[in-house]
């Protein structure tokens, strides 16, 4: 599973690619974890507002730190 998270760097992003790496690790689900800081790269995913998460491919989540319940729905995907 490939799973991006878009952001410049600011504490939310920080806390959303813990709590992702922590949950992938509790339920043991496989993931490479990338971390996407480049203002133009985040644009081009349509984000406007970070933290941005892509899972796949797919952008899943914008704005704000994800709860666990939907970073949990992410990884059964």
């Amino acid at each position: 599973m490939d799973i991006k998270v878009l952001g410049t760097g600011c504490a939310r992003c920080k806390t959303t690619i813990a709590l992702i790496d922590q949950l992938a690790q509790a339920r043991g689900v496989t993931v490479k974890l990338e971390k996407v800081e480049e203002p133009r790269a985040i644009m081009g995913y349509g984000v406007m507002s970070t933290p941005g998460v892509v899972v796949n491919g797919k952008v899943v989540h914008a704005g704000g730190v994800p709860s666990r319940e939907k970073i949990e729905q992410w990884l059964c995907v």
